[in-house]
């Protein structure tokens, strides 16, 4: 009866062990849904998941809130979120699927353009302010917190004092988009570094 009652317990410990290594992590790109926003610098974000699904073979489906798609790394869940609310309420949608996928602050990590770097620089971060940007501005003032990670892509900062709206909402050129498919090829790995190897690591492997 004794070992009986070993066993029972270790193989509890052990379901519990290898149900706590498989974690599900909210995948969340920023942008505006519409064909005229399609090819904006506002949209990085919606490109990058778009990108990161193609490379998995992967649709989206318009679910509430935003279109969604999902696929396995080693035994976790990867959800894709773009998020159809426009961006000045991008924390509507993030927070909704948070709280239907049961993913916790620490296992999100939003895609965000940042006309402060160049276009070739990707950064994350653990926290920090909005920086002004509207969508982050919406997510930070609905979870009531600074605190989750965000990947600032940069799209660099080509415009003549008081366009920067008409910059950020503006189509790449085209010189721009030859370098995007390096850029998005780069967020991937940024993405699943995050989401197998942690934020710490992934920022001391890739950050510039």
């Amino acid at each position: 009866m004794i070992n009986i009652l070993k066993f029972e317990l270790k193989h509890k410990l052990c379901n519990k062990f290898v149900k706590n290594l498989r974690m599900n992590f909210l995948i969340v790109g920023l942008g505006n849904i519409g064909i005229e926003y399609v090819l904006t610098r506002h949209n990085i974000g919606f490109m990058a998941v778009d990108y990161l699904a193609r490379q998995k073979d992967i649709s989206f489906k318009v679910e509430r809130l935003g279109a969604i798609a999902s696929y396995k790394l080693k035994g976790h869940t990867l959800t894709l979120l773009k998020p159809s609310t426009f961006m000045n309420l991008s924390g509507k949608a993030l927070n909704y699927w948070m709280q239907q996928l049961k993913i916790p602050k620490e296992q999100v990590l939003v895609l965000v353009d940042d006309f402060a770097l160049p276009l070739d620089t990707l950064r994350l971060k653990p926290k920090g302010s909005s920086g002004g940007h509207n969508g982050l501005k919406n997510i930070e003032a609905t979870l009531g917190t600074q605190e989750y990670a965000r990947l600032r892509m940069g799209i660099g900062d080509d415009f003549a004092k008081g366009r920067q709206v008409d910059f950020v909402l503006g189509n790449f050129s085209d010189k721009e988009l030859e370098q995007l498919p390096l850029i998005l090829d780069r967020t991937c790995q940024f993405i699943e570094s995050f989401c197998l190897e942690g934020i710490q690591q992934t920022m001391n492997k890739f950050n510039q």
